[in-house]
């Protein structure tokens, strides 16, 4: 997994389990920001010791009140503050003082205003951090915890009906997004162990929220909602901790923009764009991104009901065989197994049915209403069949009738008995009492066929994602800035393991003719220049020479057209390589990712990449077998593996060479600002091997390279 990080779990129990709370600026009124939070926490209950701050007053609410939090006579593990931005420097100054250990502060007028804002935020950072004080906010809603009574925010979404406390825990970067999701949460009866928000994220991020949750004993399940991040390593540890303590992640990311095309020489920092990096790193840490707020719901729901599927493997039974081959369908879409039945079992099946389809889906038709004990017998005998780690059963409306009900709730009981481990879930229409009464047993509900199927396809690809490896421990390469020639990028590639075309620098005509006979064959020619990186568009190519009199020729041709083109440009001569026939023309690259790092991007090349952007994505470090993934996901991996007739090509070398790749980046650290071999041809298994014929490497610019540069402070998330 990826190297741990200092989360100061210590500071962030002060903050989500305090012992003890001062309310600063507090007032009488319950419907002002600075009166709500004390009302809530006296009406709801909170257990600890309870202060409020307000120099104006000599008591608060029925408390007695304190001029400043230096005042209280006791540690203060939690200052909630609503007061007005230009008082909280004092506030924070007097909880330094006081040694309080955490503080929510819902004071806007920080980052979110503009630059002078961001600069005070700036400061009130540095200050907490100097203190040892855990800050969730500014401009944010706080938090609660409703199995422990705590309510440190003014959200008004108490005051219409509590959340019930339960394992789901929920944080949000928007207060607004917050507030609604708590609202349906409490709508669609879910129980949560922390509802958070973190605003303007001047200290606590949503990567200390997750990584709390997946510590938290309380919790099963994580939502989070993300507009942005701003530490990428911090992120992915916290990711890596859910993962390997077992905890879905369930994931709301909205922003779709494109990174700025500030490398222009390389495709890569165009394809790998913003949203679709963050969409690689949730798929490598088992994150199931949800695209609606219904998903978002749903996937959390039927997460913290049923057992994760330990596999893709799915029972279907039905008893309407149109919408068994719906679900049949839908299941190959989500990539779930349906298996058939063995031929014993499905002779079974059709001696209790004739007129039964026994393969899988398994429908037994009508037949179930005149013998309802076809519903246990044939579940079970698919189940002692296959094992299947998810099971589904359609029953229409079945679950309106009292009779058919009690069967399939003794159905239901005696599965989930027999298979502990296994997904249960049925799709008929019922009441909502119904509905819990199933989920207390474990089994998924739905009403529509085809979302059961969407559901437990996105739960299954929670065994795929396998722990993301350590970063290797290699000696560092440090790269000049601004691009390296072809020439010197091929030499660094193919001393990292890289396999690249044979090829010479050449620089007058006499050695371009005598290259042909050098590289033994036909060859290309490509003006050498660190100052061109796109040779064909300055007509510094010529391709297919076969003799020595076409190689003369061609060199003078492409460094005159060079010259006319690219005045400035210093010109080193051409780069002779042997021409590649056959085989599928693929491009490889890495983009340093100004959140995430180094990323690895894959795809195949022409029309495949340039329109289609057909490309796969891994934040580095990666795995052999990322690698292969990687190849595999590809919408028309169907070339590669050898369509219509055409040799399959040699997928093991490609995932090889996309590993020597990725260790390269690693190697050169921030030095790396892109690496793309355009194109990487894939020759065929039987050949074996690929081949990379062209290559730019671009080393980091330390002053503008958006790669180098730290991020802008947040205008806030609220």
């Amino acid at each position: 997994m990826q190297p741990s990080m200092d989360f100061d779990f210590a500071g962030l129990d002060a903050l989500f389990s305090p012992r003890s709370i001062a309310v600063v600026g507090a007032t009488d009124s319950p419907q002002r920001i600075g009166g709500i939070a004390l009302d809530y926490l006296l009406r709801f209950g909170y257990t600890g010791r309870l202060h409020a701050v307000n120099p104006r007053s000599a008591t608060v609410q029925g408390l007695p009140a304190h001029a400043r939090l230096t005042d209280i006579p006791e540690p203060v593990d939690l200052a909630i503050v609503a007061v007005p931005q230009a008082h909280v420097a004092a506030v924070l100054e007097d909880a330094a003082a006081a040694r309080v250990r955490s503080m929510v502060l819902f004071s806007s007028g920080f980052a979110e205003t503009g630059a002078e804002g961001a600069a005070a935020q700036q400061a009130l950072q540095e200050r907490a951090r100097a203190a040892g004080i855990r800050l969730i906010g500014p401009n944010c809603l706080g938090f609660m915890r409703p199995g422990h009574q705590t309510y440190a925010t003014f959200s008004p979404a108490p005051n219409a009906g509590r959340v019930k406390p339960g394992r789901i825990g929920l944080i949000s970067q928007s207060g607004a997004f917050g507030a609604y999701a708590y609202s349906m949460a409490r709508e669609r009866g879910l129980g949560l162990s922390l509802w958070a928000t973190t605003g303007n994220e001047a200290d606590v991020q949503l990567a200390d929220g997750l990584a709390w949750l997946a510590r938290d004993p309380q919790t099963d399940v994580i939502m989070a909602y993300m507009e942005g991040c701003r530490d990428g390593e911090r992120l992915r540890a916290a990711l890596a901790l859910a993962r390997e303590r077992g905890k879905p992640v369930i994931m709301f990311k909205v922003g779709t923009s494109e990174l700025g095309a500030a490398a222009a020489a390389s495709h890569t920092a165009s394809l790998a764009g913003n949203d679709a990096v963050y969409d690689a790193v949730f798929r490598q840490y088992g994150v199931l991104r949800a695209h609606t707020i219904s998903d978002f719901f749903a996937l959390a729901a039927s997460a913290s009901i049923a057992p994760i599927p330990r596999n893709r493997s799915l029972g279907l039974l039905t008893v309407s065989g149109g919408v068994g081959a719906m679900m049949a369908d839908d299941a190959s879409a989500a990539g779930l197994d349906v298996q058939p039945l063995s031929e014993a079992a499905q002779r079974q099946l059709l001696e209790w049915v004739p007129f039964a389809a026994p393969r899988n889906p398994v429908d037994i038709t009508g037949q179930v209403t005149n013998d309802v004990t076809l519903l246990e017998r044939s579940a079970e005998l698919m189940m002692q069949d296959r094992n299947f780690a998810s099971w589904l059963g359609f029953f229409a409306a079945g679950g309106l009738s009292d009779a058919f009900w009690a069967a399939l709730r003794s159905l239901v009981e005696k599965l989930r008995a027999a298979h502990p481990d296994t997904l249960l879930a049925i799709c008929t229409l019922c009441s909502d009492a119904r509905r819990a009464e199933m989920e207390a047993l474990g089994c998924l509900v739905f009403s529509d066929p085809s979302a059961a199927i969407r559901c437990i396809g996105a739960l299954a690809s929670l065994a795929d994602a396998p722990l993301p490896p350590a970063s290797p421990a290699q000696a560092a390469l440090q790269l000049p800035a601004g691009s390296l020639s072809e020439a010197r990028s091929m030499e660094l590639l193919a001393k990292a393991g890289m396999p690249v075309v044979p090829h010479q620098l050449v620089r007058t005509q006499q050695q371009a003719a005598q290259a042909v006979q050098a590289l033994g064959g036909t060859i290309a020619l490509k003006v050498a220049s660190a100052d061109i990186a796109h040779k064909s568009e300055v007509g510094g190519v010529a391709l297919n020479l076969r003799t020595a009199v076409d190689a003369s020729a061609a060199f003078e041709r492409i460094l005159a057209s060079a010259r006319q083109a690219r005045p400035g440009a210093q010109l080193d001569g051409a780069l002779a390589a042997r021409m590649v026939h056959g085989g599928v023309e693929c491009i490889a690259g890495v983009h340093r990712d100004p959140v995430f790092g180094p990323v690895l991007m894959f795809g195949l090349g022409g029309i495949h990449v340039e329109i289609l952007r057909d490309v796969s994505l891994r934040a580095l470090p990666i795995t052999r077998g990322d690698a292969l993934a990687m190849v595999q996901e590809l919408r028309t991996f169907p070339i590669l593996a050898g369509a219509r007739g055409k040799p399959p090509a040699d997928l093991q070398a490609l995932a090889d060479a996309l590993v020597a790749l990725a260790d390269f980046a690693q190697r050169c650290g921030d030095t790396l600002s892109s690496a793309e071999i355009n194109p990487l041809i894939a020759l065929p298994r039987e050949q074996g091997g690929c081949v990379a014929v062209d290559a730019l490497v671009i080393g980091a610019d330390r002053c503008t390279d958006p790669a180098r540069m730290s991020s802008a402070p947040t205008q806030g998330f609220a």
